[in-house]
């Protein structure tokens, strides 16, 4: 019991919503009664909490989105990657897995908590998805069993990993019960609504299958089978259907910065992403960024810093578009696989031509609608869409270059995603580190050397080194 009694113990707060919330937490011999359903807010909040700060902390420098600023040397924005970048991303993932085992193994014994076993299998393929995309090769199927002796993990092989998780959204899809009721209580993602579950389920499954698709050709066939048969695999269809956390600033689901300026204080907007939206007239700028100020004060519009400037920042004479800190304070909303994304991946899929080709333009265009709808709360502008630069030209780069506007916030997927494509191009400079190449992954968790030496050395000599450079199984 020791083990569900360090899980109950850190998830009280979020089984508030329960009729007998005041019950367990003044009687702790119910502590030994929780339910799959106990342990699923704390991990849906945790994880979007730390995805979302580590898309600003990691991806929004990498993918020049933003960067600090003044920056005269190093920095992830400069391709710096250090022992320790990924250690949170490391931490929160094998922690809240061990949660989600815990919830598994619950829902598994309980004939009618198939509802609950399915959100725990896709939950479990959202997070280590990203834990394998973001370090290669991971330890998983031995992974969280530190109360089984499992304490030295063997690190599965990316391919392997992948295999399993898409196996197990399969599974998930095929257990939902819409006439089930989810019995212990209400959860902070869908509300209890197993429809919009199970359509984040077989999003989630075209998200990876796209992810692996230039080493696993068969993932073609089978998104074109998922978008094809609606009533088997219901997929994300609109906004009120996406997979976004919902921050209502009411205790205890708080802002992921406590302290707003945190989040606009010394960062920078990026000239790269800055310029693209003002090139496309985008109305999405202004809740990313503020405007700029030449040395007088006097508002110039929305001007970035290069990523990776070179030189001091004496040159910049101007106070610069900085992150719009408005976005960060509650209520807000916390993008975890959205609308518009599964919109462009059906215009990738249509402009390669595997599924309705004709289709690719209006595939486009309803990705932008969504993407734009879900930042601003307005219908995007007809004048918008009309734009030379907007409209559609039939290429794949015109598709991620909105994709990628898209995924903002969004923990690593723009990064996945370029090291997927290549896309968007990115600008380089003299300054960056690396030889300017994008970093391909993480570094390992530095106490893996001390904790697992074995398996991280057999890991780390399979991958080609413990470097930034080591590639994906996946990756362009």
């Amino acid at each position: 019991m020791k083990k569900i009694l360090y899980i109950a113990a850190s998830v009280f707060f979020f089984y508030s919503c329960t009729e007998n919330f005041e019950e367990v937490n003044t009687n702790p011999n119910l502590i030994d009664q929780i339910s799959s359903g106990t342990l699923l807010n704390e991990i849906l909040y945790n994880m979007s909490n730390n995805n979302v700060r580590n898309y600003y902390d990691i991806t929004a420098e990498l993918m020049q989105v933003k960067l600090p600023y003044p920056s005269f040397y190093g920095g992830r924005h400069r391709y710096e990657i250090l022992d320790n970048t990924g250690n949170s991303q490391w931490n929160a993932s094998y922690k809240w897995a061990k949660n989600i085992r815990e919830m598994l193994s619950i829902a598994e014994a309980n004939p009618n908590d198939a509802n609950y076993k399915a959100i725990g299998l896709t939950l479990r393929a959202w997070i280590y998805s990203n834990l394998t995309d973001s370090f290669g090769d991971i330890p998983f199927s031995e992974a969280s069993k530190g109360d089984e002796g499992g304490v030295k993990p063997k690190y599965d092989t990316q391919q392997e990993i992948y295999m399993t998780l898409l196996q197990d959204l399969e599974e998930a899809n095929a257990l939902y019960a819409h006439d089930k009721p989810m019995l212990y209580g209400k959860e902070i993602l869908f509300d209890n609504n197993t429809r919009n579950w199970q359509r984040f389920t077989n999003s989630l499954h075209l998200r990876l299958l796209l992810r692996i698709s230039n080493v696993y050709p068969e993932a073609y066939t089978k998104m074109v089978t998922l978008l094809s048969q609606e009533d088997k695999y219901p997929i994300i269809l609109d906004n009120s259907q996406s997979a976004a956390l919902k921050v209502t600033g009411i205790t205890p689901n708080l802002s992921p910065w406590s302290r707003a300026l945190d989040f606009s204080n010394g960062q920078s907007a990026s000239a790269f992403f800055v310029d693209h939206l003002n090139e496309l007239n985008d109305p999405r700028l202004e809740i990313y960024a503020t405007e700029a100020k030449d040395l007088e004060g006097k508002s110039i519009g929305y001007v970035g810093i290069p990523s990776a400037y070179v030189g001091d920042n004496s040159q910049f004479k101007f106070s610069p578009s900085y992150m719009n800190n408005k976005q960060v304070v509650a209520p807000m909303s916390i993008p975890i696989l959205m609308h518009a994304e599964v919109e462009f991946i059906k215009a990738e899929l249509a402009q390669r031509g595997y599924f309705n080709s004709n289709n690719a333009a209006q595939y486009y265009v309803n990705g932008i609608r969504s993407a734009v709808s879900y930042v601003t709360g307005k219908e995007v502008p007809a004048s918008y869409l009309e734009q030379e630069k907007v409209k559609y030209d039939g290429s794949l780069e015109q598709i991620m270059l909105q994709k990628y506007i898209s995924l903002y916030f969004t923990d690593f997927q723009q990064w996945s995603e370029y090291r997927r494509t290549g896309l968007p191009v990115l600008p380089t400079t003299s300054s960056m580190l690396n030889d300017a190449k994008m970093p391909n992954r993480l570094l390992y968790h530095s106490d893996q050397k001390v904790y697992n030496p074995t398996n991280y050395s057999e890991a780390s000599q399979r991958i080609g080194g413990d470097n930034m450079n080591a590639k994906l199984w996946w990756t362009n």
